[in-house]
């Protein structure tokens, strides 16, 4: 039985949404809330893009961006297309040209800006370009950059301009015949980001791309994406997410894991549930998450591990992970296996042990869901 149903108040109900495919991966509808980030090396150097994408990959990422700029880019690009594990998304601005071409060059989906890709005439080009590949859209509006006449319309950026943007876009691509589309209303200020959202969430059923652009570094954008997105998600709001930090690609797939693991919305690796320490602590425990953090990155499996300090509330967090090791004090601690105590064991080789116990849990889990599928 599962833990939202035996508590609903835990459940979250997602917004009903068309779904679309970006590549292989489902967005929309019923389908996991995927998650993206974007690479920030030179798309014309192939490698290092690719080594960027992969890793990206292997942190989670479902869906990965690539700027293409120019035409440099989009001859590029088909070979990153070709020898990436996860769909790309071609990320245009300015000239519509490069639109057709990464089209052309097999991606698996176009962002582009209402506010800079120029007339409807050119934007009617590569939803052509689009529908003969097999490619879907992302209607990718900003804050930073609305079409002059919605600036003198409503004197600034506001969720109003905002909307009224998107749904621009969206009826040329409608009136085009074109319906394999998502869409995102992006700003750097919260509030604003968060009532374009609800705006647009309201006024179509295109799958929604969630983000808080130019949020910041890794510790003030993860905190900012946390509240943006974290407060739409609970809302039902939310396809697709990309958590946009100043930081490694990496770094944003796994904040990104985190918020949607916090709400429940997607379970992959190891949630650690740790204690902030204090002088109660049996074993040090800030160094201990750190290294098992580092260590268990490779673990895919969803299950969970309670590194708690000491007995006071230890005990009670090992009741609901699947490993747990509470602080005992005289150099030692207890090891929680399925919420029960199991043995003691000598903080000195405490890591070793709990990364053999993972490891092993996750070899359980594994093969009870092949074996029931």
């Amino acid at each position: 039985m599962s833990l939202n149903h035996v508590r609903p108040w835990r459940n979250i109900y997602r917004r009903k949404s068309r779904q679309i495919m970006v590549g292989d991966v489902a967005v929309g509808g019923d389908a996991p809330i995927a998650v993206q980030t974007m690479t920030n090396t030179l798309t014309t150097d192939v490698a290092g893009t690719v080594a960027q994408v992969q890793a990206a990959a292997d942190a989670g990422a479902d869906i990965v961006r690539v700027s293409v700029p120019d035409e440099a880019s989009s001859k590029a690009l088909k070979e990153i297309v070709r020898e990436s594990p996860v769909p790309i998304v071609a990320d245009i601005h300015f000239h519509y040209r490069r639109g057709i071409e990464a089209a052309e060059a097999g991606a698996a989906c176009l962002r582009i800006n209402p506010g800079n890709i120029g007339d409807e005439k050119r934007v009617k080009e590569v939803i052509n370009a689009a529908r003969d590949h097999n490619c879907s859209i992302r209607i990718g509006v900003n804050a930073g950059s609305l079409e002059k006449h919605l600036l003198e319309k409503y004197g600034e950026p506001c969720p109003e301009a905002m909307v009224e943007s998107g749904l621009e876009h969206i009826r040329i691509l409608q009136d085009n015949d074109f319906h394999n589309f998502k869409i995102s209303v992006k700003a750097s200020d919260v509030f604003l980001s968060a009532a374009a959202y609800q705006g647009i969430a309201e006024a179509t059923d295109a799958p929604i791309h969630l983000g808080i652009t130019e949020a910041g570094g890794l510790v003030s954008g993860t905190i900012k994406s946390a509240i943006g997105l974290g407060n739409l998600l609970w809302m039902g709001i939310g396809d697709t997410i990309r958590v946009s930090l100043s930081a490694d690609p990496v770094e944003e797939v796994k904040v990104g894991f985190e918020i949607l693991k916090s709400l429940g919305l997607r379970h992959r690796g190891v949630n650690i549930i740790s204690c902030p320490s204090c002088a109660r602590q049996g074993f040090d425990v800030i160094k201990t998450v750190e290294a098992l953090e580092h260590r268990l990155e490779h673990i895919k499996t969803p299950m969970s591990l309670s590194i708690i300090g000491c007995v006071v509330n230890g005990p009670g967090e090992a009741l609901m992970t699947d490993v747990g090791f509470t602080g005992g004090g005289a150099g030692a601690g207890m090891v929680y296996l399925a919420g029960k105590a199991s043995h003691k064991m000598s903080n000195d080789q405490m890591i070793e042990h709990i990364v053999e116990e993972v490891e092993k849990k996750a070899a359980e889990l594994d093969a009870a869901a092949e074996a029931a599928e």
